[in-house]
C-alpha cells in the first residue's frame, strides 16, 4: 500500500448533526469516540445559526438541508425523543428526501453482536449491549447501558432509554419510548407508539398507545 492509499483510507467522513440539545451533546461524544466521522456542523433553529454546541457550529436550519446535502453526504438525527417520536420521524424523512445517507453510529464502548442487525440512522450509545439475533430498526436510540437481549425486535423510531432491559424474544413496536431502568419479561410484545415510564416492569404484552397510567391499573 502506498502513502496516498493509506491516507485516503484513514480520512474521516464529514457528517452533520440534525437537532441540538442534550441528546446532541451525547451523540457528539459517541461520534468523537468512534473516530469514523468528522462533525461538520449542527442543524438547529434558525435563530441559533452561528452559535456553538460543544465547539461545533450551528450551520443552518431544516430549510438548509437540500443545500447542505450537495456538500455533505452523511447526517444523523440528534434531536432527542421523550414520549413522542414525531420530531425524529420528521427530521429523518427530511434528511432522506434531501439525499443524505444516515449511517449507523455505534460507540466503541458498546457491544453489538455480529449476529444482530441494526438499520440506518440508529445510534447505539456508550456501554449498550445488543445480543445475538436482535433486529433494530431505523432511526432508533439505544441509549447508555441499555440491554437488548437475544432474539428481540426493536422496530423503527424507538428510544430504548438508559439502563433499561429488553429481555429475550421481546418485540417493541414502532415509535415506542421505553424509559430508564424499565424492564420487560421475556417474549412479550409492546404495541406501537407506547410510552413505558422509567423504572416500570412490563410483565405481559401491551396494545398500541400504552401509557404509564395503563400499566398502573
Amino acid at each position: 500500500m502506498n502513502n496516498k492509499e493509506f491516507k485516503t483510507q484513514n480520512l474521516k467522513l464529514d457528517i452533520i448533526l440534525i437537532g441540538g440539545g442534550g441528546h446532541c451533546r451525547s451523540v457528539i461524544d459517541v461520534i468523537e469516540q468512534e473516530g469514523k466521522y468528522e462533525i461538520a456542523g449542527i442543524i438547529d433553529k434558525k435563530e441559533l445559526a452561528g452559535s456553538k454546541i460543544l465547539n461545533y457550529e450551528v450551520i443552518g436550519c431544516d430549510d438548509d438541508l437540500p443545500r447542505l446535502s450537495k456538500k455533505y453526504r452523511f447526517a444523523v438525527i440528534t434531536a432527542g425523543q421523550i414520549k413522542s417520536p414525531e420530531l425524529r420521524k420528521k427530521l429523518f424523512n427530511l434528511a432522506k428526501e434531501a439525499g443524505f445517507i444516515l449511517p449507523v453510529i455505534i460507540s466503541p464502548r458498546a457491544y453489538v453482536s455480529k449476529h444482530s442487525q441494526v438499520e440506518e440512522g440508529t445510534v447505539v450509545m456508550h456501554d449498550a449491549l445488543i445480543n445475538a439475533n436482535v433486529k433494530i430498526g431505523k432511526n432508533c436510540i439505544i441509549n447508555t447501558k441499555a440491554l437488548v437481549e437475544h432474539d428481540a425486535i426493536i422496530e423503527d423510531y424507538c428510544h430504548i432509554s438508559t439502563s433499561s432491559v429488553i429481555n429475550g424474544g421481546v418485540t417493541i413496536k414502532s415509535g415506542t419510548f421505553f424509559g430508564s431502568n424499565a424492564v420487560t419479561r421475556e417474549s412479550i410484545e409492546i404495541g406501537a407508539n407506547s410510552v413505558i415510564g422509567g423504572g416500570m416492569r412490563v410483565l405481559q404484552s401491551q396494545p398500541d398507545n400504552t401509557t404509564p397510567k395503563d400499566l398502573l391499573k
